[in-house]
């Protein structure tokens, strides 16, 4: 019998462009995610916005930056996303 290996591809981590809206928690900040999507009753394309908690290690980021954000492991009970950049300061 010959053996088999069976490789597993890890899976790419999900990234969300989005902005901060708030900053008062301990190297948590809280980033509303906004998409576009088409109303299947309707056809008109209607806002989403959801918000995620997410891990700001240096609590660099700031209320009204841009930023993008990428899943990792959970880091506790409603945070399991962390800061990747800032790509926008807000003015």
């Amino acid at each position: 019998m010959e053996e088999q290996t069976v490789q597993t591809k890890k899976p790419v981590a999900r990234a969300f462009v989005g902005i901060v809206t708030s900053n008062k928690m301990d190297k948590t900040i809280v980033v509303s995610v906004s998409e576009k999507k088409m109303d299947r009753l309707y056809k008109k394309y209607v806002t989403r916005t959801k918000k995620y908690m997410a891990h700001d290690e240096n609590s660099e980021a700031h209320v009204g930056d841009t930023v993008r954000i990428m899943e990792c492991r959970p880091l506790s009970k409603n945070k399991c996303w962390r800061l990747a950049d800032i790509i926008e300061r807000a003015k």
